[in-house]
């Protein structure tokens, strides 16, 4: 497959790197990807996914546009990922072009990116008919992240701020390097956040939800010992907004201290006193401290994102 620039037959697959699709391409992607989470009620790409059709900046990373008489049908996003993990993809068809076979043409073409390497795809919000076609391609459920949701209404706790820390907000232009080293360190065995760079922080900077007032910093004589990045994602078609635990990272000589549950709650804080009528986490499947420690704190199981493995050699033997 080529990444040529030019006009592409009905029905091929294109194949673009990072930064070469033109504004208007990475509109109609964008678009294709709101008629899907408006079908679908969860949007089929990652924000990680998002950020690259919008601004071209992860490198390694391949656009795959499937085309049906010139207009796009299809995208598929590949992620080459570290040596450990191997690649990472994420697809979607537009609604109306579905039951086809153009899932199966894109997974072929994700499968072709990653060069015999097995290949980690992302079904976002675990809909039978992705889990159906994973299925039917030969691959594997291999992890799973919860989403996680608490209504506003309920009361919270104070927090309890460990002696010694205290609790500030982010300074653009300042705090940058220091969050992006304690956040190494608290997601060190973590195969996305931890690989964070300060490129990837500043990029959500200059995103529109980005607010430094949601984002808190705890800190020792000593430096950073920890931090709750929030969120507000706007609704769509009349639905309210709702607040997210975006990140919420302790350094590991802060483990045990309550410094975790301490940071949560002034996030959670902070968006309720947005008005936010409930928020909503992430957390993998697996990590049952962090599970139990959300549901101590009013949360419950509202949804899945799921990851099958298939598709070539294991990224360990590879």
């Amino acid at each position: 497959m080529s990444a040529a620039s030019g006009a592409v037959p009905a029905g091929q697959v294109d194949v673009r790197s990072s930064g070469s699709l033109r504004p208007a391409e990475a509109a109609e992607v964008l678009d294709l990807v709101r008629q899907a989470a408006e079908a679908d009620g969860v949007s089929p790409l990652s924000e990680h996914a998002t950020l690259s059709v919008r601004h071209g900046l992860d490198e390694g990373a391949r656009h795959v546009r499937l085309l049906e008489s010139g207009r796009l049908a299809g995208y598929g996003h590949f992620d080459p990922g570290d040596p450990a993990e191997g690649p990472a993809g994420e697809m979607v068809v537009r609604p109306s072009a579905r039951r086809r076979g153009l899932g199966h043409a894109l997974g072929r073409a994700l499968v072709a990116e990653a060069g015999g390497r097995q290949l980690r795809l992302w079904a976002h919000g675990d809909l039978p008919a992705a889990t159906a076609l994973a299925v039917a391609a030969g691959f594997h459920r291999s992890r799973a992240l919860w989403q996680m949701r608490r209504p506003m209404a309920s009361p919270l706790a104070d927090p309890q701020v460990p002696e010694g820390i205290s609790v500030r907000t982010f300074r653009v232009g300042q705090d940058e390097d220091a969050w992006v080293a304690v956040n190494h360190r608290a997601f060190a065995h973590h195969p996305e956040q931890g690989s964070w760079t300060r490129a990837d922080l500043e990029l959500r900077e200059r995103e529109p939800w980005f607010d430094p007032g949601g984002f808190f910093l705890a800190e020792r004589a000593t430096g950073l010992a920890g931090f709750h990045w929030t969120k507000v994602h706007q609704g769509r078609a009349g639905s309210p907004a709702i607040g997210e635990v975006y990140v919420v990272g302790v350094d590991p000589a802060e483990q045990g201290t309550g410094l975790g549950r301490a940071l949560t709650l002034i996030g959670l804080r902070y968006l309720s006193g947005r008005g936010l009528p409930a928020v909503m986490l992430y957390a993998d499947e697996i990590n049952v401290a962090a599970i139990r420690l959300y549901e101590s704190l009013g949360f419950v199981h509202s949804g899945t994102d799921v990851m099958f493995a298939g598709g070539g050699v294991p990224a360990q033997q590879a």
